[in-house]
């Protein structure tokens, strides 16, 4: 298996056409309309028709082809259906944006949350990543490579005092990046973490413990790494996190050669020292 720093170079997302799940509202709709400013064709798809058309027109206006695709993405027959009249509308997607996601309910702890709802969150930002990404990499891997992006968050590394679902669901979000990179690599795909940072959102605005924040994540920062990643220019990167309103761009490029040495941005049990044997 090659490193990520010798592995070899693969071009920019070719065809440049991107499937962006939860592309209805908030950060999914601000991605797909980065992507076709950027010239993507986008294939756009969410629970709810009605967004999506909104967010279709609004791509058509810089000249690209759309399609939109409505589906529970947790739901296997619903997910494949939902790529493959995508990939019948646009051809197979280069670019994977797996942002459709939810939170609990609730802001407690686990003791006082329904387990119900735990899971709902769970299996909702985990299984539907799998199922999109799962119908898609034949298609990559049969043209030579791709680049697959996973939506995640802080959460998925810190512990929290509530939405235990969420913080579980992005930490296997990052368990599956990081395993993605290590499988296909050679078969020419790249992964990534990418974490918007705090976005203003219908979710993040519904959220207490935003009540009282004041700095908030620019969209076009999260766009910016994206596209940066889809260029070809953060492949060395691969398989590891990085977050918006805090990298860049040029700031990742700056800083790979340390982060590829100390084998850094990546979900992994902390050894006590160079003689722990679980390490």
């Amino acid at each position: 298996m090659t490193t990520p720093s010798s592995a070899p170079p693969v071009p920019p997302v070719e065809p440049r056409v991107a499937l962006v799940t939860g592309a209805g509202r908030g950060i999914g709709r601000e991605l797909a309309v980065g992507l076709a400013d950027a010239g993507y064709a986008v294939g756009l798809v969410a629970r709810s028709r009605g967004p999506l058309e909104e967010v279709a027109a609004r791509c058509a206006q810089s000249g690209v082809r759309t399609a939109v695709a409505t589906a529970d993405l947790a739901v296997p027959d619903d997910a494949r259906r939902a790529v493959a009249e995508i990939e019948a509308a646009l051809g197979a997607p280069g670019l994977v944006v797996n942002n459709a996601g939810v939170i609990e309910q609730r802001e407690v702890p686990f003791g006082e949350d329904d387990p119900d709802d735990v899971w709902r969150v769970i299996e909702t930002n985990v299984r539907g990543p799998l199922l999109v990404t799962h119908a898609t990499l034949p298609g990559m891997i049969a043209r030579g490579g791709g680049r697959v992006v996973n939506i995640n968050s802080g959460s998925g590394h810190r512990v929290a005092g509530s939405y235990t679902g969420y913080g579980i669901s992005k930490g296997a979000l990052a368990r599956f990046t990081a395993l993605l990179d290590h499988q296909y690599r050679d078969a020419g795909v790249r992964t990534l973490d990418l974490a918007p940072g705090v976005v203003v959102t219908d979710m993040t605005q519904g959220m207490p413990v935003h009540d009282d924040r004041t700095d908030w994540t620019d969209p076009a920062d999260v766009v910016a790494l994206l596209l940066g990643f889809a260029e070809g220019r953060l492949d060395a990167l691969s398989g590891r996190f990085v977050r918006a309103g805090t990298d860049t761009v040029e700031s990742l490029l700056e800083h790979a050669d340390a982060i590829l040495a100390a084998d850094a941005r990546l979900l992994r049990l902390a050894p006590y020292g160079p003689g722990d044997p679980v390490a």
